[in-house]
């Protein structure tokens, strides 16, 4: 995959994309990810005349481009965030760091809602739907959300200040014990501006805040199911922003193991969604990502059905990564 810039307007960028198969794709990104235009003159125009195959080369191409933006020009324009590679990253080693409590406390209720199927002695969390066509047909989901700590990054000592600006108070024990269902005493006009000050304060000095992301929050625990007549259904989940996740994890039925190895494999899980995340982008994923295991929920479908990829979710596939 190859890509320039051809233009920039007050609404977005022009792109000439060409794609592994050598077709020349003019893709409008516009600031906030939208695709607005896109011309090529190797596949049909209309999705529905497309083979699996060329649509997934479309999409290849579009992904790339809104990929490519971000990565020139820095705007946010990878869309869903949950299939941005660094974003899905960042959630890995926010994961791969909380402690064996902290993990449960985000992630217990898909752990024990996992073991309820084969350990009598856990009970389910949620009920599967009448509806489901078995019990089996489930792929149970949890959405993770980005933070920053700004005490944990080079600007601390500014965090700091701006903290203090807008009344807030910065100490771990607060912010632990702050919840969003306590609006009433959270000042989220005051979060909100102090972050975006805090950002602005980081951008302006071509600064890093990485060191201070960490997991922030976490859905409830909620599912799709395929329905009698195939037809899938998602069920209502409690979020704790107001905003798209950062990542997903969704997981068929499965065998968890002990936590600790269920908090290793949630880690596995998302470095595969991350070399999903470059696979349909049409890119070759970095070298630590050039893994084999189940990733992303449509990623594993479209390799178990389309001839242009490896099977990367079977561990014993030898096409991947010659």
């Amino acid at each position: 995959m190859k890509a320039d810039i051809k233009k920039e307007t007050d609404r977005g960028f022009g792109l000439q994309v060409v794609d592994n198969n050598g077709v020349e794709h003019k893709i409008g990104v516009l600031y906030d990810g939208e695709i607005n235009s896109h011309l090529q003159n190797k596949y049909p125009d209309k999705a529905a005349k497309r083979s699996d195959e060329g649509n997934e080369n479309v999409e290849q191409a579009r992904r790339f481009a809104q990929y490519y933006v971000y990565c020139e020009r820095g705007y946010d324009t990878v869309k869903p965030p949950r299939i941005h590679p660094e974003r899905l990253n960042a959630v890995r080693v926010g994961i791969a760091e909380l402690t064996e409590s902290e993990f449960e406390q985000h992630f217990g209720d898909l752990y024990h809602q996992l073991r309820s199927y084969d350990d009598s002695n856990s009970d389910r969390v949620v009920e599967i739907p009448s509806a489901a066509s078995s019990p089996d047909s489930v792929l149970y989901r949890k959405n993770v959300y980005l933070g920053v700590d700004p005490l944990e990054t080079e600007f601390s000592e500014e965090a700091a200040a701006i903290a203090a600006r807008h009344g807030l108070d910065l100490s771990p024990d607060r912010i632990d014990s702050m919840s969003l269902e306590d609006g009433d005493t959270v000042d989220l006009d005051g979060w909100t501006a102090a972050s975006r000050e805090l950002g602005a304060l980081a951008d302006a000095a071509d600064g890093d805040l990485s060191d201070g992301l960490q997991i922030a929050g976490v859905s409830s625990l909620h599912m799709a199911y395929l329905d009698g007549r195939g037809e899938e259904h998602v069920t209502d989940a409690s979020e704790p922003f107001d905003r798209e996740p950062d990542a997903r994890i969704e997981l068929p039925v499965m065998d968890p193991g002990p936590l600790a190895e269920f908090q290793e494999y949630v880690n596995h899980n998302l470095a595969c969604q991350v070399r999903d995340a470059f696979i349909r982008m049409g890119l070759e994923p970095p070298e630590p990502f050039r893994i084999l295991g189940y990733g992303d929920f449509e990623a594993a479908e479209q390799y178990k059905t389309l001839e242009m990829y490896p099977n990367y979710i079977d561990p014993a596939e030898e096409r991947a990564f010659c």
